[in-house]
């Protein structure tokens, strides 16, 4: 006998995916999402096959009244996509990709991921700017910005972004560029799932690859204070075609890289060249000969490969802790901070990058989009990083003594990379002017609230 509701009857009789509840073999996988310390429990997983699929989701959820989490790839680090209760939306079936190599432009469904996306892209030589490891979900870093390889030369995800499909939270599907909608489509780029469920993206795709100059070099951690004030200078003069961030972290333990290497703690500057192979190693040389690299791996390499560098460090299921901020240049108090948090690491998992911002994406009108501070230098991600349960409190801890050293000079925050800290750090994360915009169009577009499992913007 079935223990379902009648609401739920109804929505499996017009439902094409499935329907997965507690108990049932495939629902622990299901369940899972990448930061291993969430464990949440919904009610009910619905695998949404389409836009039909979502709206009949949607309106079973408003009759129910229960929480309503949208799962695209999963990547939310404070678990925004699942919950307790209530009815998960998983997107992950919704693949399709259409390249159109001619008008150089990109649809990808709301369940497709970074690197599924590149290798379509690529085919053509082409590619659109994402992130940084290739599991993530195209559709949660673009609502949130879109911070990766490409971002100095062609800006963020969002400043890509041609228009979308919407489902609204009365079940509406709805298109949003800047010729129709033109409110909602300047909310969705920066303001995450709040106004509704994006099922299409189209992208503006660019000329990249499919060799690129890119990869990490290495230095012994010990020469980070020396290493970052000489890489402030030197990124005062680079082209806005060179991406680089700066990590600390230990060696990771790859096939790659010489065992005797393995586990040594090292400050890293990872580069990627968006032009030619010859122009990109003339950009790099003058890092190169800061002083003898312990390991150098910035060379011409398929694009697609030096997306998934990450992918090894951030696997699914371990546990994930993170705080971050922006800052506007790297003074000295900013270098012997980042140095000296460096050092205090004592784990081979946990790592911060320090990502270099400007370029294009400080070249896009403040307003234009909801995206927050666009002036900033640099943002830090502090990732403290374990195996499981065992050693989690420690490496959480380094995160906060990390966060507490850099606060006060914080300039604001990326919001893709905020976990669960508060309506005011949202409201300071996008600026008091944009975060009440926001307001107002969360009244219009989703009134009750109904999409609140995200960094949440209350309506007015």
């Amino acid at each position: 006998m079935s223990t379902m509701t009648p609401d739920v009857q109804a929505l499996g009789e017009d439902f094409r995916g499935e329907l997965i509840h507690p108990g049932e073999p495939s629902y622990d996988d299901l369940r899972a999402v990448w930061n291993g310390s969430i464990d949440r429990r919904p009610g009910l997983i619905a695998r949404c096959t389409g836009v039909a699929d979502i709206r009949s989701a949607l309106a079973y959820a408003r009759s129910t009244g229960g929480p309503v989490a949208v799962r695209g790839g999963g990547h939310s680090f404070p678990g925004h996509s699942t919950c307790d209760g209530g009815i998960l939306l998983d997107l992950r079936l919704l693949k399709g990709i259409r390249v159109d190599p001619v008008r150089r432009t990109a649809r990808a469904q709301a369940g497709v991921l970074l690197g599924e996306l590149d290798r379509e892209t690529q085919a053509f030589g082409l590619a659109t700017p994402s992130g940084i490891v290739t599991h993530t979900g195209v559709a949660g870093l673009t609502l949130g910005g879109g911070i990766g390889w490409l971002m100095r030369k062609y800006g963020l995800s969002i400043d890509n972004l041609l228009s979308v499909d919407l489902v609204t939270a009365e079940g509406e599907l709805v298109t949003a560029s800047e010729d129709v909608n033109a409110d909602l489509f300047w909310g969705i780029r920066g303001g995450g799932g709040n106004f509704g469920i994006v099922t299409e993206f189209e992208f503006q795709l660019h000329a990249v690859g499919p060799i690129v100059y890119a990869g990490p070099v290495m230095w012994p951690m010990e020469l980070s204070p020396e290493l970052l004030r000489f890489y402030r200078d030197w990124i005062t003069d680079i082209p806005d075609e060179l991406t680089t961030a700066v990590i600390h972290r230990w060696i990771p333990a790859l096939p790659t890289i010489p065992a005797e290497l393995h586990g040594r703690p090292v400050v890293v500057v990872v580069a990627c060249y968006a032009g030619s192979v010859e122009a990109g190693e003339q950009a790099v040389a003058p890092l190169k000969a800061f002083a003898p690299p312990l390991l150098d791996m910035c060379t011409a390499k398929p694009f697609v490969d030096h997306q998934a560098m990450f992918d090894p460090s951030f696997p699914h299921g371990r546990w994930y802790y993170m705080r971050a901020c922006d800052v506007a240049e790297l003074t000295d108090d900013v270098v012997d901070i980042a140095a000296a948090r460096g050092l205090a690491i004592d784990s081979p998992y946990t790592a911060y990058p320090i990502f270099h911002l400007g370029g294009a994406i400080s070249e896009v009108p403040a307003d234009s989009t909801a995206f927050g501070d666009r002036s900033s230098g640099h943002t830090f991600n502090f990732a403290g990083v374990a195996l499981g349960p065992d050693g989690f409190d420690g490496q959480r801890e380094w995160v906060r003594e990390s966060w507490r050293a850099i606060e006060p000079h914080q300039t604001g925050a990326y919001v893709n990379f905020l976990t669960d800290e508060g309506t005011e750090r949202i409201r300071s994360a996008y600026g008091a002017a944009t975060y009440d915009r926001l307001q107002d169009l969360k009244r219009k577009y989703d009134p009750g609230n109904l999409f609140h499992l995200n960094q949440n913007i209350p309506p007015h």
